[in-house]
């Protein structure tokens, strides 16, 4: 009997790549996305259910679920992708806007956990994959609170780890560095412009010199994403998962310093402008 999964953040990006590879690999898809009718070609996949899921409306989540265990009877594996970004320094970013981040990468994804798990635990297996960022394993300047929401989901994920391993439910994250995926597009705010001079001309140099070293090289390709995303799936492996050449690279050098304060040390050299 072929396994289910449940994909977020289905429209564009690592989620559509998880889709077609979960269904080329002859899984079931339940494949959501706030607006079906931005993808239609989702529908065209084999063995898919495409479903409207709203990952900060708690009907919206049940109703996506139901329909897919409704259609597949089951969910074997949650991937829980979809994203909100923004750049700016703390000081800038809106009330409104941390709100919907936090609402979409931190409490959207325990909200779908909270649907889906009981049904695993019923059935005694499954697999959890949220999708984190190099963000959550380094603070970013520039990107001050979408590291801390995606620091906060890498240690939810550790302690749900530890607390469902017996249950036979695995947990990992999957930390993907710069692709060109990650560019969140509609849902990405953008306030370098606002506060007063001082904040914007540090926060723009801040965001050049970022945007300076993430260009460096060749593009990554996003289908080590998914593919990863599909290895954990069916075979499992570590908790924390970084995927790239940059995420592993800065996994090596966290795992090198001789302390945090070491690295942190290294990363300002690395990221922050140099006068």
């Amino acid at each position: 009997m072929a396994k289910t999964v449940l994909i977020t953040g289905c429209s564009t990006g690592f989620g559509k790549l998880a889709a077609q590879k979960f269904s080329g690999e002859g899984w079931n898809v339940i494949a959501t996305l706030r607006s079906p009718e931005k993808a239609p070609d989702l529908g065209e996949l084999p063995n898919t259910l495409v479903a409207k899921l709203d990952v900060t409306d708690p009907g919206s989540i049940k109703g996506a679920v139901g329909e897919g265990l409704g259609k597949f009877g089951s969910i074997d594996c949650l991937i829980n992708n979809a994203g909100y970004g923004g750049r700016a320094f703390f000081e800038q970013a809106s009330v409104a806007s941390i709100d919907a981040m936090y609402g979409t990468n931190v409490f959207g994804v325990m909200n779908l956990m909270r649907e889906v798990l009981p049904h695993m635990r019923k059935q005694k297996s499954g697999s959890v994959i949220n999708v984190t960022s190099m963000a959550g394993m380094i603070g970013v300047p520039g990107n001050s609170v979408y590291s801390s929401t995606k620091w906060a989901l890498e240690g939810l994920t550790e302690a749900l780890y530890l607390e469902y391993k017996s249950l036979g439910i695995r947990m990992h994250t999957v930390a993907p560095g710069a692709y060109v995926t990650t560019s969140f597009g509609d849902n990405t705010d953008d306030f370098l412009d606002t506060g007063d001079d001082q904040i914007r001309e540090a926060s723009k140099k801040m965001r050049e010199n970022f945007e300076r070293i993430i260009n460096q090289g060749d593009p990554q390709d996003p289908s080590e994403v998914s593919d990863l995303m599909f290895k954990l799936a069916t075979e499992g492996g570590p908790v924390h998962n970084p995927v790239g050449a940059d995420a592993q690279m800065l996994s090596g050098l966290i795992n090198g310093a001789a302390d945090r304060e070491e690295f942190v040390r290294a990363a300002e050299q690395m990221l922050t402008p140099q006068e």
